[in-house]
């Protein structure tokens, strides 16, 4: 069997790390995976039990810089051991096969780990095939300064990119101007959605949550660095519908949301009867199944839930857009395909908020977009992957 060694980081949201792991549910049927994970621990994600788990000293971005976890003295012992720890990791496994999860497109500030990994796999091991996974939007607003960088990278070490995108939705050209200098195939996947059996198990808190007999509104932001003001804005509102229309607003702030600001929303919300807040759901798929209206942002893997389960949707393109624009690009796609609708975030204020979701409401019975996009992307990805790794065995 071929092993793949897959590398995933995460910096500020957690959407990478739900496609990777959705990605490699469909690779073990197949490969043997070693799955490196470079981001901070999000409690109750689980990652399939075929596959070996590597986790480096963590890293992530808080305020445009790394950050490193308690226990460590500073950002350069993690910077070494992390080096360390991938080479060794190859030099044990020495695998067919190595992904990098949206590196050469981004991940930049970790060229002190990558760059020495891949002159070594060249070095040691050249028949080791080296694999971009990267997402539907690259989004970056510095990329002009590093599309020669980026280009160079991919001609110097990649074998292939796979992006996880359904064309009739988004082309790389579209977000990567110069495609035709990566020197590199580019094969599309379709967009990598959750399964519906990630759900099999509920937790308690879930089990309840389900089970309420009134409407459900949920409202979610994925990893919880951004959407705080949503969340807040949200709260604040939901005064607004108590004893007008039956229903529960369920809020999840997400892993990362800074325990200040968690501690803020759960002050606020402490008289709201007809709310449910907490951090995170491992299934959040159910929830999008069971609403009537799903309030969020619009990062990769809410929009697949949002695809797949064709929930009504309401969104507000929240972001790091001095440095990142793909949500915002996405949001404008979804809303010219009718697939979502739209509040910009500058009119965030409780009485527009409830007059929005109400209008929501009453709209729910109209005809969506007529559009159906690939949703097997993991699936897609395994079997392009096979045909990468097996196609000097078929040759012969």
């Amino acid at each position: 069997m071929k092993r793949i060694m897959f590398y995933c980081q995460y910096l500020t949201g957690m959407g990478h790390l739900v496609r990777s792991t959705e990605i490699i549910r469909s690779l073990v049927k197949d490969f043997q995976i070693c799955f490196i994970n470079g981001g901070p621990t999000v409690p109750g994600f689980t990652i399939p039990p075929e596959v070996e788990i590597v986790t480096l000293p963590p890293l992530w971005i808080e305020n445009g810089q790394l950050q490193v976890a308690d226990g460590f003295n500073n950002i350069e012992e993690v910077k070494k051991a992390r080096c360390k720890a991938l080479i060794n990791l190859f030099n044990r496994l020495v695998p067919d096969c190595l992904i990098t999860e949206f590196f050469p497109f981004g991940r930049h500030k970790l060229f002190f780990e990558l760059i020495p990994l891949l002159d070594h796999i060249k070095a040691v091991a050249p028949s080791t095939k080296i694999v971009c996974s990267v997402r539907d939007i690259i989004g970056r607003t510095d990329l002009d300064k590093e599309v020669e960088t980026i280009c160079q990278l991919t001609s110097q070490y990649f074998d292939l990119i796979l992006l996880h995108s359904d064309p009739k939705f988004q082309k790389l050209e579209e977000s990567f101007p110069k495609v035709q200098q990566l020197n590199c195939e580019v094969k599309y996947t379709g967009f990598v959605a959750q399964s519906t059996s990630d759900n099999k198990t509920l937790s308690k808190s879930d089990l309840v949550n389900l089970s309420r007999k009134e409407p459900t509104i949920l409202v979610s932001i994925g990893g919880g660095r951004i959407g705080y003001k949503l969340l807040k804005t949200m709260i604040e509102t939901s005064s607004l519908f108590v004893d007008r229309i039956p229903h529960h607003i369920q809020i999840f702030t997400g892993p990362f949301m800074p325990e200040e600001q968690f501690l803020q929303l759960q002050k606020i919300a402490l008289d709201k009867r007809n709310l449910t807040l907490q951090r995170y759901t491992s299934n959040l798929m159910a929830y999008m199944k069971k609403t009537e209206l799903s309030i969020s942002l619009t990062g990769y893997n809410t929009t697949m839930n949002i695809l797949k389960t064709g929930v009504l949707s309401l969104v507000v393109p929240l972001g790091h857009y001095s440095k990142d624009q793909e949500q915002l690009a996405r949001t404008k796609k979804l809303e010219k395909l009718g697939i979502v609708e739209v509040i910009e975030p500058d009119k965030l204020e409780p009485t527009y908020l409830y007059q929005r979701i109400i209008n929501c409401l009453h709209q729910k019975s109209e005809v969506k977009s007529n559009l159906s996009f690939d949703l097997k992307g993991a699936e897609k990805t395994a079997i392009i992957l096979n045909n990468l790794l097996h196609k000097n065995l078929a040759a012969a």
